[in-house]
């Protein structure tokens, strides 16, 4: 079958923009032929920085004939109706349809059209042009004198020749003959633009791809890729160093070179005085270079460099080494100028004494200083949310609030510091008090330490590295704070409070750094749902749903239990006082209505749920990709739904016989008798579904049980309880309100009520010492007797006492289950 080979040729593509253009252009072409009635075999895309392009094997020569019935009007119809069949159908006169009779619809229109097949040429010249002129660059530019005409090409830079041949492996190819603003397709091109400029006539792919190397041409980015790596380790360890490898900045290079010729240059050994990171971003940013560092050096950096030309320069690339050299030069010394600045005092030190004594701050310190400059300058956080010292401010309360929480989970005891780190911890949460990091604090210093961090954690924004640099924004912090002498918790938390930036990214550890990470993303996503600037589809530009997933994994990791109700809630009234003051600036003053709901006694606003909601869509996606079964997570979240728990003020004072039974709809739920251990209902419902560390350990803990026969079982008779009762509660069925065992007839409805009574009692148990295993273990137990009361037991017996007394004890199993999951939510 033949095959067509198709390149657009053009100045130099940015190299950020080839790697998808080529997939675009496949997936334009492919589809486009798809469409006209053509198939392939395989279709594979190429790209380099002048051209793209697309290699299809197996593609059929001619699209089928097509023989379709399109159907039109009935023949009573008027005749506004018969002249849009008639242009839809491509048809002349309406005597050139058929008359069709159906039986019940009587005689209508029938079009019987032909469409010959087409030549796969006449398709791919009729495609191409249509492509090149819709093609979707990010940025795209008109050239040469055409460019004054209205509807001139566009490209991403000049388009210079087109090449497009189509045929078999053993026929000649043709080209296949088009012409867009002045460019004719043909079998031409051109090689390296220095070694090898001339034209090149090719044939089919195979040709084509020889011939450009032998022009100087590497057309496979990955091939490219992999010279400029194996040729950049082999140089580094040539001169016994190490290559720091960089996948972006690889991708990068590949896209800027034909042929890749590496090289090495270096810079004086001065410049190390900057840290490795400055010097990385310098090198790459400015020069897309490499750094290396001495063999078995950690982190430090050598004085040289790995650059990657696109030419093979007589002098063996002397001259390119040394030019690249200068360069680099000129770029470091502008970051040893930042780097000692940022170490010196401000010129403006008078004029901050106010926003140091706002903060605490001592301005004898550098970055001390520059918090406080960044509160002076009132630089804009956010318009309806104030400014950053504003934002600083509400952390920093919010920070110290929550620091005696993470303390209690991930902190030793005050005294229980270890006198040096020890090597191979990987989780304080598992050592012994002595195993700990000698940085990690007590208890008692977290809150003060978690204060200090937040304060400083956005003093680096108005640093000179940052300005040039914003991606070093907390490493530079963590970098000049431990200068100038602060804890070594302040200083890691200073850096790692933007962490975790990504489902990859780690999430820290160190106590102080997750109280201020914690702080730093609830605050976010507060501040941005009062002000109703939420996610919306694929569009989240503040990166909320990242802040979001970001609070879920430091919690869940380091086991950590939180109330995102309570912490949001509490947290309002700052961003409510910041949003007023931005108004009291403008001029303008107003109150904040919020609708609010009753939780647990306590008036709640609408966003904070809202939030809670948002926050559940997001622990369902971490789970889900941790493995975690869909229908789990929803039993989970779902659980205490339906009031299977006492008023507030009913508890009962022991564990009795009787128990409570959900009503039905109509019906408010009387005073229950379960163990007087058991939360109420407001308890239940939402303050479980706001602990997002209790939410993965209740589904980690059923998915267990449900993997086990017992679990299996006590589903399906859970499942059929509930199937019942919610088929007899839509047909308004009386329901008992308790469980009377006076009218139990069998030994098989005593036992079960026996079995429920202490099931709920266990589970209660187990759930307040947050034991869920324990949980399930307990409710395991109900497995045989419901069995068993399904073989032996006609729940809609004659008597209706007798029913409604079965239906409600149908009701306590599918309450006693609801303490853990919802289980009719569970598939299977």
């Amino acid at each position: 079958m033949p095959d067509l080979l198709l390149e657009l040729r053009s100045e130099e593509i940015p190299a950020r923009m080839q790697r998808k253009a080529a997939g675009d252009l496949r997936k334009m072409m492919t589809d486009g032929l798809v469409e006209a009635g053509l198939t392939y075999e395989a279709a594979r895309e190429y790209w380099t920085p002048r051209r793209l392009t697309l290699d299809i094997r197996g593609l059929t020569a001619r699209s089928k004939d097509i023989r379709e019935e399109i159907k039109g009007p009935s023949t009573t119809a008027p005749e506004q109706a018969v002249q849009g069949f008639l242009r839809k159908a491509g048809l002349a006169s309406i005597t050139d349809a058929h008359v069709h009779s159906d039986p019940k619809k009587g005689d209508f229109y029938v079009a019987h059209v032909s469409k010959p097949g087409r030549a796969a040429e006449e398709i791919i010249a009729e495609l191409v042009p249509g492509i090149i002129r819709s093609f979707p660059w990010p940025k795209s530019m008109r050239w040469g004198p055409a460019s004054a005409k209205p509807g001139s090409l566009r490209w991403v830079r000049p388009l210079q020749s087109i090449l497009c041949t189509f045929g078999a492996e053993t026929e000649e190819p043709e080209v296949v003959d088009f012409e867009i603003d002045g460019i004719r397709s043909g079998n031409v091109t051109y090689g390296h633009r220095f070694h090898a400029p001339g034209a090149i006539t090719v044939r089919r792919f195979d040709d084509y791809v020889a011939k450009l190397e032998a022009a100087k041409v590497v057309l496979d980015a990955d091939r490219r890729k992999e010279i400029i790596l194996a040729d950049a380790r082999n140089l580094a360890f040539a001169s016994g160093l190490d290559l720091v490898e960089d996948d972006g900045l690889l991708e990068e290079v590949s896209g800027l070179v034909e042929w890749p010729v590496v090289l090495m240059g270096e810079f004086e050994q001065d410049f190390l005085a900057i840290p490795a990171e400055v010097i990385r971003l310098t090198i790459r940013a400015n020069q897309k270079c490499f750094v290396t560092r001495p063999h078995g050096a950690g982190e430090d950096l050598s004085n040289r460099f790995i650059l990657t030309a696109n030419i093979e320069a007589s002098d063996g690339g002397k001259e390119i080494a040394h030019g690249n050299g200068k360069v680099v030069r000129a770029r470091l010394s502008d970051a040893l100028y930042f780097w000692k600045t940022d170490q010196g005092d401000l010129p403006d030190l008078d004029q901050l004494q106010a926003s140091a004594e706002k903060f605490g701050l001592d301005l004898e310190k550098p970055l001390d200083q520059r918090m406080a400059r960044l509160d002076h300058l009132n630089v804009t956080f956010h318009a309806k949310l104030g400014s950053q010292g504003e934002r600083v401010e509400r952390i920093k309360r919010l920070a110290e609030e929550l620091a005696p929480i993470v303390a209690r989970a991930i902190s030793p005891l005050e005294g229980e510091m270890s006198s040096k780190a020890t090597e191979g911890v990987t989780d304080p949460r598992e050592t012994t008090p002595s195993d700990l990091p000698a940085i990690s604090p007590s208890r008692g210093e977290i809150p003060a330490l978690a204060r200090r961090a937040a304060v400083l954690a956005k003093a680096d924004l108005t640093t000179e590295v940052v300005g040039e640099f914003p991606e070093l924004q907390g490493a530079m912090g963590r970098k000049y704070a431990l200068l100038q002498g602060e804890h070594p918790s302040v200083a890691a938390a200073i850096e790692e409070h933007y962490k975790p930036q990504g489902p990859s990214d780690r999430v820290p550890t160190d106590p102080v750094s997750v109280a201020v990470a914690l702080a730093d993303k609830l605050d976010t996503l507060v501040g941005f749902w009062a002000i109703d600037e939420k996610p919306t589809g694929s569009k989240d530009p503040y990166a909320l749903r990242r802040a979001a997933l970001g609070v879920i994994r430091i919690l869940v990791e380091n086991k950590t239990r939180l109330s995102v109700v309570g912490v949001a809630e509490s947290h309002v009234p700052s961003i409510h006082q910041s949003m007023e003051n931005v108004l009291r600036k403008l001029g303008g003053s107003f109150a904040i209505g919020r609708g609010m709901r009753e939780i647990s006694g306590k008036q709640v606003g609408a966003e904070v749920l809202d939030l809670l909601s948002f926050f559940h869509d997001r622990l369902k996606v971490y789970l889900r990709e941790q493995g975690a079964r869909y229908d789990l997570i929803d039993a989970v979240l779902s659980a205490g739904s339906r009031p299977i728990s006492p008023l507030v003020g009913e508890m009962s004072a022991k564990p009795t016989e009787g128990g409570a039974v959900p009503p039905t709809p109509q019906r408010e739920a009387p005073p229950s008798a379960l163990p007087g251990i058991s939360p109420t209902r407001g308890e239940i419902g939402q303050s479980q579904n706001d602990d997002l560390l209790q939410i993965v350990r209740r589904v980690e803990a059923l998915g267990s049980f449900l993997d086990t026969e017992d679990g299996k079982n006590l589903l399906a008779g859970t499942k059929r309880a509930a199937n019942i009762l919610a088929v007899e509660e839509k047909k308004k069925t009386m329901i008992a309100d308790r469980v009377e065992p006076a009218l139990f007839r069998e030994d098989a409805e005593k036992k079960l009520f026996a079995a429920v009574n202490q099931a709920e009692r266990q589970a209660s148990e187990a759930i307040q010492n947050e034991d869920f295993s324990a949980a399930m273990l307990a409710l395991s137990a109900l497995r045989e007797p419901v069995d068993s009361f399904f073989e032996r037991v006609l729940v809609n017996d004659e008597d209706q006492a007798v029913r409604a007394n079965r239906l409600a004890l149908l009701a306590r199993i599918r309450a006693a289950t609801d303490q853990v999951a919802d289980f009719s939510k569970i598939a299977g």
